[in-house]
C-alpha cells in the first residue's frame, strides 16, 4: 500500500474545515483535530486522522450529537461526574481533563468521570495535558467488548488504554498503552495494507490467533466470538492474565465509576455509551516538586543508560519514540495511506469541500 507524506498544517486545515462544516465552532474544530493530528505525530496511525471516517459515519448518523454539552451529575471540590449525552469524543474528554486539572491545582488532587460519551483518540494526550502544567496526570477509557478474558472466546472487555504522564527531563515520562496486545485501530490498519495479523494478536471464534485482520474486525462488528487478546497474550506463561486484570481495573476507572456501560453493555461500536476516566495530581503534595521531577528524571536516565542487550544500541523510555517522531513528522510530513487519503477526499467532498483548495492534498490524490 502506498502513503503519501503530507504537510501538517495543510492537513490540519482540511480537518478542522469539516469538522466546521458539520457544524462544529471553530475552537471545537480545533481541539478535536489537535487530538488526531498528534496521534498521527506521535506515529500512531492507528488513532490519527485514519479515525476520521468513523466520526463522518458517526456524526451524520446522528450517533455524535454536535449540539450536546456536559452535564454535571455530581461534584465535591477533588471530583465531578458528567454525563456527556453523546458528545464528541475529544470535546467531552479536554473539558473533563480540565476539570481534573483545575481541582488539581486548586486542592492538590482532581478526578473526573464522563459517562455516555464517543470514541476520544489517544487518551495519552489528555494524560499529556496534566504533564504540561506540571502535574502527573491520567488518562483512560472504556470501550466496546474486544478482549476477550484469559481462557476466553468471547469478547468481554475493552481495550481500554491506561495513560500516565509524569514531567521529566529532557523528555517527559509518557505512557500509554491499550490493554490488550494491540487496539482495535491497529488490526484495521494492518486490514486496509492487505497485511496478514502476527501470532497472538487477535483470537477466532474459537480463541485460537486468528491472522485475517478482516475476519477478526468482522467477528468483533457482528459481536460473534473472537476478539484482541489482553497484553500477554493467549496463556497466564506470558502473562496474559495481568493484561486481562488491568482490563478491569480500567472498568472500575471509567465507567462503573461513572455510573455508565461497562465493554459488554457498550452497544454499536461504542457510538454513545463510552465512559472515561481522568485524574491530575500534583505531586509537590508529597515533597519538593524540583527535586521530585529531578528524581525522575534522572531514574529516566539510569534506564536509558543501562546495559543494552546483544545487537541493541538503544533502550528507550517512554515519551522519547512519540516526541523523536513528532519533530520528524513536523518536519517531513505525516505519512498517510492511500486508503485513508481516498476516505479523506470523500468526506470532504460529502460536506461540500473542493479539494484544489489544498494543494498538497489534490496533488497526492491525483495520483491516488
Amino acid at each position: 500500500m502506498s502513503y503519501f507524506n503530507l504537510n501538517v498544517s495543510e492537513v490540519r486545515e482540511y480537518c478542522e474545515d469539516i469538522f466546521r462544516r458539520y457544524g462544529f465552532s471553530k475552537e471545537e474544530a480545533e481541539g478535536i483535530v489537535d487530538v488526531l493530528l498528534t496521534a498521527d505525530l506521535y506515529g500512531v496511525e492507528s488513532h490519527g486522522i485514519q479515525r476520521m471516517i468513523r466520526y463522518h459515519h458517526a456524526i451524520t448518523a446522528g450517533k455524535i450529537d454536535i449540539t450536546a454539552g456536559m452535564e454535571v451529575l455530581k461534584e465535591t471540590e477533588l471530583s465531578v461526574s458528567y454525563d456527556s449525552h453523546h458528545m464528541m469524543g475529544q470535546l467531552a474528554a479536554r473539558i473533563a481533563m480540565r476539570s481534573a486539572i483545575d481541582k488539581a491545582k486548586a486542592h492538590g488532587f482532581g478526578m473526573s468521570v464522563v459517562r455516555n460519551c464517543n470514541h476520544f483518540g489517544i487518551a495519552g494526550y489528555y494524560a499529556r495535558m496534566a504533564g504540561d502544567e506540571d502535574l502527573i496526570g491520567f488518562a483512560s477509557t472504556n470501550t466496546e467488548a474486544i478482549a476477550i478474558p484469559t481462557y476466553g472466546r468471547k469478547a468481554m472487555l475493552g481495550t481500554s488504554p491506561l495513560a500516565v504522564c509524569m514531567p521529566a527531563d529532557p523528555v517527559y515520562f509518557y505512557y500509554d498503552c491499550a490493554t490488550t496486545v494491540v487496539p482495535r485501530g491497529k488490526l484495521e490498519v494492518y486490514n486496509k495494507r492487505g497485511v496478514a495479523l502476527p501470532d497472538g494478536w487477535a483470537a477466532d471464534e474459537n480463541g485460537n490467533t486468528c491472522h485475517d485482520a478482516q475476519h477478526a474486525l468482522d467477528n468483533i462488528i457482528a459481536k460473534n466470538y473472537g476478539g484482541i487478546f489482553p497484553i500477554g497474550g493467549s496463556d497466564m506463561l506470558t502473562g496474559s492474565h495481568k493484561g486481562y486484570g488491568l482490563g478491569i481495573l480500567m472498568e472500575l476507572f471509567t465507567a462503573v465509576l461513572a455510573g455508565g456501560h461497562t465493554s459488554p453493555h457498550v452497544e454499536d461500536g461504542g457510538d454513545g455509551d463510552v465512559s472515561f476516566g481522568f485524574m491530575a495530581l500534583d505531586y509537590g503534595m508529597l515533597g519538593d516538586k524540583t527535586e521530585i521531577r529531578k528524581s525522575m528524571s534522572q531514574l529516566l536516565e539510569d534506564l536509558r543508560s543501562s546495559p543494552k542487550a546483544e545487537g541493541r544500541d538503544r533502550i528507550y523510555t517512554h515519551g522519547e519514540k512519540e516526541e523523536e517522531s513528532r519533530r520528524e513528522k513536523l518536519a517531513a510530513g505525516i505519512p498517510v495511506n492511500e486508503k485513508t487519503l481516498s476516505e479523506l477526499k470523500m468526506i470532504g467532498s460529502a460536506v461540500g469541500l473542493d479539494m484544489k483548495n489544498y494543494p498538497v492534498l489534490c496533488e497526492a490524490c491525483s495520483g491516488n
